[in-house]
């Protein structure tokens, strides 16, 4: 019985490696709360808020069913400033990401600036065009003395002690990352709805990502994907968000939508923040396709927002996990400038 259960879990901690590994040098990280992390969908859905400044936090933590937990922690802030006569505006943003994952620590750290430019399309400043540049450099590193490798195991049985013969020849590299993306945002209906579509290239200049400094040829795939996102309000106090991603990366897709309806708990407060006088509580669901069913709750509350979700596994590794997927929270605060002039609210599309 001792001998099968080893051979169990020298199967997982190669299984589990092989997915570390090819996720570094394929695959990106991702959130379920994935439309509260525009940055990482598009670069041009930065500024595509209600406001003049936001920063959000999200942290994410997966597979603890199994083995050492997956973290990613994710950090960003965007601006916006008026161009001219206030119809078209420029959003500066920052996004920073930290993903560790596993016994061997593999750990990506990114540090992305982005740029995007919103351009009006008409003169009531309901339609608009952005197209954004985002670029930066990344840090990838693991910890070689974790590993369990296939030779450093004797009778079924690891050894930490037995040589291997797989060699790194660096445990760390550093490289820039280049994406791009264009977004059209817009509303309609006497209810105001608000919309918008976009797409986005990733790692437009393949960057290599490979251990092996003789390796030329691992690098991070191109990465692909389509966004929508609508704002539907159904009465005074009630709305929907719906958000979907289809995502394209070597030879990989992926989809994840959902809805959320919210429900006005206070309105008209008399709040000191004249512009974020709300409370609104949303709840819902998403789904990653083939993956996960992930449930959701959130809070807004005047200028700051807060997001709880829940990954439950449905994929081809729900025996191991026992459908167990990662916690995800998220918080992000928004706030307008006082000493912009009224014509600054004519971005009017600008409404997630």
């Amino acid at each position: 019985m001792r001998g099968t259960t080893n051979m169990v879990k020298r199967f997982l901690h190669i299984f589990l490696l092989s997915i570390i590994v090819h996720a570094a040098n394929s695959q990106d990280l991702a959130f379920s709360q994935f439309y509260e992390t525009p940055l990482l969908r598009n670069p041009a859905l930065a500024g595509v808020f209600d406001g003049d400044i936001r920063v959000t936090g999200a942290f994410r933590s997966q597979w603890q069913s199994i083995t050492i937990p997956y973290q990613t922690s994710a950090l960003s802030t965007e601006i916006k400033f008026p161009i001219g006569k206030y119809d078209d505006w420029i959003t500066a943003g920052l996004q920073i990401t930290q993903d560790v994952a596993g016994d061997i620590k593999l750990k990506r750290t990114q540090l992305l600036p982005v740029i995007n430019f919103h351009k009006s399309l008409s003169g009531d400043n309901n339609n608009y065009l952005s197209l954004a540049f985002m670029g930066g450099p990344v840090n990838s590193q693991f910890d070689p003395t974790q590993l369990k490798l296939d030779d450093q195991y004797q009778n079924g049985v690891f050894n930490p002690n037995s040589p291997t013969s797989a060699v790194f020849s660096r445990t760390g590299l550093n490289y820039w990352d280049i994406s791009t993306g264009i977004s059209y945002t817009s509303t309609f209906g006497e209810n105001n709805t608000t919309y918008y579509i976009g797409a986005a290239l990733f790692h437009a200049n393949k960057p290599k990502v490979g251990f092996y400094t003789t390796d030329g040829e691992t690098t991070m795939q191109r990465k692909i994907t389509f966004n929508a996102g609508l704002n539907l309000p159904v009465s005074d106090i009630h709305k929907f968000l719906i958000y979907g991603d289809y995502i394209k990366q070597g030879g990989n897709e992926q989809f994840l939508g959902g809805v959320m309806f919210g429900a006005d708990l206070l309105q008209n407060s008399g709040y000191s923040y004249s512009d974020y006088e709300s409370i609104t509580l949303y709840g819902g669901a998403f789904y990653r396709w083939n993956d996960a069913l992930i449930p959701v709750i959130k809070l807004d509350m005047y200028q700051f927002s807060l997001g709880l979700s829940y990954d439950a596994n449905i994929s081809q590794l729900k025996t191991a996990s026992q459908s167990y997927g990662g916690f995800e929270l998220t918080a992000t605060y928004k706030a307008k400038f006082s000493s912009r002039s009224a014509n600054a609210n004519k971005m009017k599309c600008i409404s997630f």
